[in-house]
């Protein structure tokens, strides 16, 4: 029965049998890959979410929880079905993917159970939150912190 717990050294494959780190400097380099993986995520969120509002045309102070929840209903049923497609709508839809991708990755990262790439992965997406994402809060409709959403 094989036991799934975190643990702290050196050795620690990532992702893939070929990423398997052995040196001290391996493992340091990995740790830095892993932390500015983070970062970029973070920016790519920034990215997409500004490209969002953007598009939207305006930007709202502060939605009511009702209005958030209740205007995407009403947009895709009571509009008569028709979809407006725009350059900025297809490029969110790419970020969007490119963005889950890598989110989905990160989190396969930290599932190498090591305690470093753990604090490396948490670490860098902390960082990457506040240089691109702390100071536009308050006009994000929606911020999931979950790395892989």
């Amino acid at each position: 029965m094989m036991h799934m717990t975190f643990y702290w050294g050196r050795e620690v494959t990532i992702l893939v049998n070929s990423w398997h780190t052995k040196t001290w400097l391996g493992y340091s380099l990995s740790l830095l890959a892993c932390l500015l993986a983070s970062i970029f995520y973070q920016y790519l969120e920034n990215l997409r979410m500004r490209l969002k509002l953007i598009s939207s045309g305006s930007v709202k102070a502060k939605p009511s929880p009702s209005a958030t929840i209740a205007e995407p209903l009403l947009q895709t049923m009571g509009g008569g079905g028709k979809v407006r497609w725009s350059a900025a709508r297809v490029g969110g839809a790419v970020l969007f993917g490119i963005n889950s991708g890598i989110g989905y990755l990160l989190m396969l990262v930290v599932m190498s159970f090591n305690g470093g790439v753990f604090l490396a992965v948490v670490l860098g997406l902390a960082i990457g939150y506040l240089l691109f994402r702390s100071e536009d809060e308050n006009s994000m409709l929606l911020d999931n912190p979950c790395a892989c959403a």
